[in-house]
C-alpha cells in the first residue's frame, strides 16, 4: 500500500474529497424476499414477539443481551415500547413473510453520521427467526440501506467476546475481527469484554454479491437446504478465479 505524506514528510491518511458526511438512519419499511423490515411498534409487535419467546426450551437467549429475560408480558411489553421510542438506537422489527409476524428485532446504533460509521446491535432474534434464511437477509436487508441508501462508510458489530455465536455470525456475514476491548462494559453485575468487528464501504460489493447469491430462491432445494454455503460464496467473490471452476 502507498503511504501518503505531507509537506513535514510525515505519514497521513488518504484523502477523502467532497466528503459531507451521511444522513441519519430513519424508520423505513426494507422488503426482502423471506422477510421485511419495519418500524418497531409495541402496538403491533409486543405480543407477536413475546409468543415467539416463549417457544424458548430455556432463558440462555438472553445471556449476552443487556436486557432480560422477562418474568411476564408486562415487564417485555415496557421493554419494547421503550426501545419503540429509542431514536439511537433505532430499532426494526423482522417480520416474516410466510407468517405476516414479527419474530426478531435488530436495531441501527451510535450513529455517526458526520464519520459515516453506524453499528448494528440489539439483535434480539427469537427461536423462530434464529438459524433461518429470513435472519441472514435481515441483516443483508440493513446493510444495504447502510451502504447503498445511506452511503456510510464503516459499519460495525459488538458482541461479549465470549458470545462466540455472535462472533461466528459476523464472521459469517463478511465482518472483519479488529481485536478486543478489554473491561469495556459492565452489565447484568458482569464484566463485559468487547469483541469488535467492521464491515468497509469498499468491501461491501464484495459482501453484496455473496449474500445476494445465497439469498436466491435458486441456492435453496425444494426442502429449503442451501446448495452452497454463504462462506463459499463469499470465497469466491474474494478470488474471481473460482467463480471459473
Amino acid at each position: 500500500m502507498t503511504v501518503l505524506l505531507n509537506e513535514f514528510n510525515q505519514p497521513v491518511g488518504a484523502p477523502l474529497t467532497g466528503w459531507q458526511g451521511c444522513p441519519l438512519p430513519q424508520h423505513c419499511n426494507l422488503q426482502g424476499h423471506y422477510c421485511h423490515l419495519v418500524p418497531l411498534n409495541a402496538a403491533s409487535h409486543s405480543k407477536q414477539l413475546y409468543a415467539a419467546w416463549l417457544q424458548a426450551e430455556d432463558d440462555r437467549g438472553w445471556t449476552w443481551l443487556p436486557a432480560g429475560p422477562f418474568a411476564d408480558f408486562a415487564s417485555f411489553n415496557q421493554f419494547i415500547i421503550q426501545a419503540a421510542e429509542s431514536r439511537d438506537p433505532l430499532h426494526y422489527a423482522v417480520i416474516d413473510n410466510a407468517s405476516g409476524e414479527a419474530t426478531g428485532s435488530l436495531a441501527l446504533m451510535r450513529h455517526d453520521p458526520k464519520n459515516g460509521v453506524i453499528e448494528v446491535g440489539s439483535v434480539i432474534f427469537s427461536p423462530r427467526l434464529q438459524h433461518t434464511t429470513a435472519a441472514t437477509e435481515a441483516h443483508a436487508l440493513l446493510m444495504h440501506y447502510v451502504f447503498d441508501t445511506l452511503g456510510y462508510r464503516r459499519y460495525e458489530w459488538k458482541c461479549d467476546s465470549l458470545n462466540a455465536p455472535s462472533r461466528r455470525a459476523a464472521e459469517r456475514l463478511g465482518f472483519t475481527f479488529e481485536g478486543i476491548f478489554r473491561q469495556a462494559i459492565v452489565y447484568k453485575g458482569r464484566n463485559r469484554d468487547t469483541a469488535w468487528f467492521s464491515l468497509l464501504d469498499s468491501e461491501w460489493p464484495q459482501v453484496r454479491n455473496a449474500l445476494s447469491a445465497w439469498l436466491s430462491p435458486g441456492n435453496f432445494d425444494e426442502h429449503g437446504k442451501q446448495r452452497q454455503a454463504l462462506s463459499v460464496l463469499r470465497a469466491r467473490q474474494q478470488n474471481p478465479q473460482e467463480q471459473q471452476k
